[in-house]
């Protein structure tokens, strides 16, 4: 129960926790998910357990094993380069609808999305600077102000967030998203697309490296 009185169930905090230990790499790909285990490090039973794990399954983070137990997903070559053509194209939508379509509160949100990922880029953290990337990229899809590109991208958040992970160049990122966020802020859609296709672009050869470099 919070102070709020809001109650959050068990099987809730249990997905978030997972689904954040994978996405920040603290759960390595190929590792074991074992219902027993996790129930007891978590202190909960293993119902909510099993129930996280579905939930990961279905956002295509998790791959279900025989009987109690599953491993974090190993993302393939072919399924990267999956995941970078469904980006490339809900992205491309979803940026030039918000240069066209974003609200002054919702520049403000984008605005404070960016300030954290540079400072946290600035500051070196990853985790933090990776999370606020995701949100950055989240909040522009919100801006675009189209639920059925809203509603594709909570199926596919999970998997997107992964991918937009996979780069080490912290501030790199961070500057590029500040140039598409002064694009975007001055309604410029033609620059916004531009800027948006060379964005995917590195971010493609950055996770390509990012996959090389883990598997020295």
């Amino acid at each position: 129960m919070t102070a709020s009185g809001d109650f959050t169930p068990e099987s809730e905090r249990v997905t978030r926790q997972l689904r954040d230990e994978i996405l920040d790499g603290v759960r390595q790909p190929g590792s074991r998910l074992v219902e027993r285990e996790l129930a007891e490090a978590l202190g909960v039973s293993r119902l909510p357990v099993r129930e996280a794990l579905k939930t990961l399954v279905a956002e295509g983070l998790v791959t279900p094993r025989p009987r109690t137990w599953a491993v974090v997903r190993e993302f393939t070559a072919s399924d990267v380069a999956d995941l970078h053509e469904v980006q490339s194209t809900l992205e491309t939508l979803s940026f030039r609808l918000a240069a066209q379509r974003h609200t002054r509160a919702g520049l403000h949100k984008l605005r404070a999305n960016l300030d954290a990922e540079l400072e946290a880029a600035q500051a070196g953290d990853a985790v933090r600077a990776r999370r606020a990337a995701a949100d950055f990229h989240q909040t522009v899809t919100s801006l675009a102000a189209n639920e059925l590109l809203n509603e594709l991208e909570r199926v596919l958040r999970s998997r997107l967030r992964w991918l937009l992970g996979q780069h080490d160049d912290l501030l790199g990122v961070a500057r590029e998203h500040e140039t598409l966020y002064q694009a975007i802020a001055e309604r410029d859609v033609q620059r916004v697309e531009a800027l948006v296709l060379k964005h995917l672009a590195s971010s493609r050869s950055a996770a390509l490296g990012h996959r090389t470099q883990s598997r020295i």
